[in-house]
C-alpha cells in the first residue's frame, strides 16, 4: 500500500475558499440559530482543502475518504465575508494521510485542527458498499 502515497510529500498544501452566503449559515444547515458561517460548512472547506492538496497525486482508480476531524471553530464569520481554508500534509502512515487544517476569514483565524483521510481503491470500495445494501 505504500505505493499509493508515493507522490505525496510532507508539506504539500491545498486550499478552498468561499464567500459566506445565507446558504452557509447555521440556521440554513440546521446547526444553530445565528446567521454566521456554520461549523459543518467550515468542516466541508477543510475537506475540500485536503482534497485540493492530495487527490491529484493519488494513483488512477483511487481516492481519499475522510475518516477523522478534530477541529475547533473559534470565531464567527458573518454573511458576505470571505473564508479560506488550508490543509497541509503533516504525516502519512499506511493508507492514511494526516493534514493540519486552518480556516481564516478576512479578519481572524476562525478554525483549526487535524483531518485524516484514507486512500481507497474506488472499485473495491463501491463493491463493498453495494454488498452492504444486500
Amino acid at each position: 500500500m505504500s505505493g499509493l502515497l508515493a507522490k505525496l510529500q510532507i508539506g504539500i498544501k491545498g486550499s478552498a475558499e468561499l464567500t459566506v452566503g445565507e446558504e452557509h449559515t447555521a440556521p440554513r444547515v440546521g446547526s444553530g440559530l445565528v446567521r454566521v458561517l456554520a461549523t459543518p460548512v467550515m468542516i466541508n472547506l477543510f475537506e475540500a482543502a485536503a482534497l485540493d492538496a492530495a487527490e491529484r497525486l493519488l494513483p488512477e482508480g483511487h481516492q481519499s475518504l475522510g475518516t477523522l476531524l478534530d477541529v475547533t471553530h473559534v470565531a464567527a464569520t458573518p454573511v458576505g465575508m470571505k473564508v479560506r481554508a488550508t490543509a497541509e500534509v503533516i504525516g502519512m502512515e499506511g493508507r492514511t494521510i494526516r493534514f493540519k487544517v486552518e480556516a481564516h476569514d478576512e479578519k481572524d483565524l476562525i478554525g483549526e485542527g487535524w483531518h485524516d483521510r484514507v486512500v481507497v481503491n474506488v472499485a473495491r470500495f463501491d463493491e463493498r458498499v453495494r454488498k452492504k445494501l444486500g
